[in-house]
């Protein structure tokens, strides 16, 4: 266990910064199963500018890394072209 006030004070800082981590990554990768899950192209097409925006801010925030937010939309748009 931590000695100091200041150790102790970043463990509370780490925990809660780690729990808002892992809430929004989690989101992100709910939306981004609920659109790969979609066959209507119209739907999938309005769903993923909201998804694009998303995978943006959390790579700005460095929740999940650049490249990976520029894979994700990639192999999104992919899959959205490929719907019939």
């Amino acid at each position: 266990m931590a000695n100091h006030k200041s150790s102790l004070k970043r463990i509370r800082q780490t925990k809660k910064r780690a729990e808002h981590n892992h809430y929004y990554a989690k989101t992100m990768r709910n939306a981004v199963r609920k659109l790969r899950a979609m066959t209507d192209k119209d739907e999938a097409a309005k769903l993923y500018p909201s998804v694009q925006k998303m995978l943006d801010k959390l790579a700005k925030t460095n929740i999940i890394h650049k490249n990976k937010a520029a894979n994700l939309k990639s192999s999104l748009c992919k899959h959205i072209s490929k719907l019939g």
